[in-house]
């Protein structure tokens, strides 16, 4: 018998695994695929690190996260800067005074401001993530880096889509092009799936072995279970299904071609274009080999069968979650948490900040 059950070995659960552990608690960790990780996973190909479901950048400006994570690696001081690739004319990004010099011609801060504010649409109150847009940066810039990838990444016509999404995203007026604010940033040297391993260290791991496929069976071997899943699966969707976005990879060995396309990421914001990126993981270490690895990213219509992505936290998705989040709330020993669970998107030092919060709460000390 087990103090705890952790069902999902990503970061909400492989961090709790960690700290329970290493406060004398016994621990058993159930993972539905062949490798722990969830989505943070990192495949070795040769010595290439590949970001198996998608571009993973850690970064926050939480000293205490930030000190945190680097105790299972050593970090490097990959910065991201992704560029955007419209109808084939590349571009920086995120939107910056180069930018608006590639598209504009302005080259000073005062001008860009001026340029930007002639463009801008009058709309108050915007209501969608379309109208966000043009509100702040035009409808020629709009076009250009928002509209097209939007569409594809979601599959919905950013009109119904919230503003909160794009929120996030920066639009500066001076020659910065990191694609993050936060003061701490990097890759870590090795791939991520060695933090994983040293989290789990003196945890029981089983592989293939999914939780609600048996969970009579599993409940019965701890005294509390912490699950990291969907929620509305959780509940056999009793409510109804929760909609995320997900997506298809389609990774490519390039042994003949040393570099790809110079960079980790491209965006392709075109709609004629039917992948949204592509990802050149040695980049992301400064790998030196003689060949490549690449990824297209493809949108892809969600269904349960699929790996869930991202949440879509409009008003109706939201107003479900709500239900499942009462009837969790009234679950006996069993803790919900993580990107699924929550049904909220989550970046990886919101993860572990979220873990080591419900850590605290546990183990009152």
């Amino acid at each position: 018998m087990h103090d705890y059950l952790i069902v999902g070995t990503g970061l909400f659960g492989s961090v709790f695994a960690y700290e329970a552990t290493k406060r004398g608690k016994s621990c058993l960790a159930l993972e539905k695929r062949d490798h722990i990780g969830g989505n943070v996973y990192t495949r070795n190909v040769s010595g290439i690190n590949v970001h198996e479901y998608g571009i993973h950048v850690f970064h926050t400006s939480n000293k205490d996260i930030w000190d945190y994570i680097n105790k299972f690696a050593t970090f490097n001081n990959f910065i991201n800067r992704p560029k955007v690739n419209y109808k084939g004319k590349i571009y920086s990004f995120p939107i910056n005074l180069f930018t608006l010099y590639q598209v504009w011609g302005v080259n000073t801060p005062e001008q860009a401001i001026k340029k930007l504010k002639e463009n801008k649409l009058n709309i108050e109150n915007p209501s969608n993530l379309e109208e966000w847009c043009l509100s702040e940066i035009g409808k020629e810039l709009y076009d250009i880096f928002i509209k097209g990838y939007t569409q594809k990444q979601w599959m919905l016509d950013p009109k119904e889509l919230p503003a909160s999404i794009i929120k996030r995203l920066p639009i500066r007026t001076d020659f910065n092009d990191n694609y993050y604010f936060d003061i701490y940033q990097g890759i870590p040297e090795g791939g991520y799936t060695q933090i994983f391993e040293k989290m789990l260290h003196g945890v029981t791991v089983l592989k293939g072995a999914n939780y609600l496929a048996n969970k009579q069976h599993w409940d019965t071997q701890a005294t509390k279970v912490v699950y990291t899943g969907p929620i509305d699966e959780y509940f056999d969707y009793c409510y109804g299904e929760l909609n995320y976005r997900t997506t298809k990879f389609d990774h490519i060995v390039l042994d003949s071609i040393k570099d790809y396309q110079g960079v980790a990421q491209v965006n392709y914001t075109d709609l004629e274009t039917p992948y949204t990126r592509i990802i050149e993981h040695k980049h992301f270490e400064f790998g030196k080999q003689d060949f490549s690895v690449i990824t297209k990213e493809y949108p892809d219509v969600w269904s349960k069968d699929k790996i869930p992505y991202y949440p879509i936290n409009d008003g109706k998705n939201n107003a479900l979650y709500k239900k499942y989040r009462e009837r969790a709330d009234l679950e006996k020993n069993v803790i919900f948490g993580g990107r699924l669970a929550e049904y909220r998107y989550y970046d990886m030092h919101q993860v572990i900040g979220a873990a080591l919060h419900t850590v605290k709460k546990e183990f009152v000390e």
